[in-house]
């Protein structure tokens, strides 16, 4: 199930043409360690002490991050002891909040086995997710067990960001880490960029000395060359979804010419 919080924009506002871009957030910790209390203090500024610790659900909502609008989706999870069934939001996040509570040192060794989790993932996939440690309930500051400092390392260690906030408390140090996860997924799609298509060229003649890479015949008719790379002249390759071989035949008229059958991708044009 699906939730929808803030104000509806008007349609006039973004064309339906133009969605949003999508940012996918997912919010990993131990039982008690106020997953679902960030989660409903980001999206309604309200604070709400008491939750269903069996329930998982996503969230959306329209968010201005660094002047430029974004849809912001969160999962608020509900793992039962630790890591369990990590697929559902493995392959669906594009950046993980892991929350401890400070006056929980289970919760706090908790969140270590998930950042341990993420750290395989990351091992074995092509893109590296940006991945938040939260320290939570920074209210409780007199019954503390986790010091920040053991905090920072833990992150350090994973190569992650750290923070600690309060769900009940500042609004603004809340909406500060959900916004900073949209940052950090920017920052990553701009240090991966897409690949770029690849080019070959239709301008030099294959070498004298090679032997010329013939076609099957058909009807007497006679084979082709294919051309070698060049760096003059570019075509861009069709995607390999799109490439299709299409067969031009000569027409009856030309067979007696021995004219050549040509094997194409689709996409070129013939000159």
């Amino acid at each position: 199930m699906s939730s929808m919080f803030g104000k509806p924009r008007a349609s006039s506002e973004r064309p339906a043409q133009s969605p949003l871009p999508e940012c996918n957030v997912a919010i990993l910790g131990c039982r008690g360690a106020g997953k679902s209390a960030l989660t409903v203090k980001f999206l309604t500024k309200r604070f709400i002490s008491e939750y269903d610790p069996n329930l998982e659900d996503t969230y959306s909502s329209e968010e201005l991050v660094d002047q430029q609008p974004v849809l912001l989706k969160v999962m608020d999870t509900a793992d039962q002891d630790g890591p369990g069934n990590c697929e559902r939001y493995l392959c669906w996040a594009s950046a993980f909040l892991v929350v401890y509570s400070i006056d929980s040192r289970q919760s706090f060794e908790g969140c270590q086995r998930y950042l341990e989790v993420l750290a395989l993932h990351a091992q074995g996939c092509q893109r590296r997710c940006p991945v938040l440690l939260l320290g939570n309930k920074l209210d409780m500051e007199q019954y503390r067990q986790v010091l920040s400092a053991e905090g920072m390392s833990l992150a350090s260690r994973f190569g992650c960001l750290f923070h600690e906030v309060s769900a009940c408390q500042d609004f603004s140090r809340v909406q500060h880490v959900f916004h900073e996860a949209v940052r950090e997924v920017r920052r990553q799609a701009e240090c991966n960029p897409p690949l770029r298509p690849l080019f070959i060229s239709e301008e030099r003649p294959c070498p004298p000395a090679a032997a010329p890479l013939a076609l099957p015949t058909h009807h007497s008719l006679a084979t082709c060359t294919f051309n070698t790379l060049n760096t003059v002249n570019y075509k861009e390759i069709p995607s390999v979804a799109q490439a299709k071989l299409v067969t031009v035949k000569s027409s009856r008229a030309q067979s007696k010419r021995k004219a050549p059958t040509l094997t194409l991708l689709k996409g070129f044009k013939i000159f």
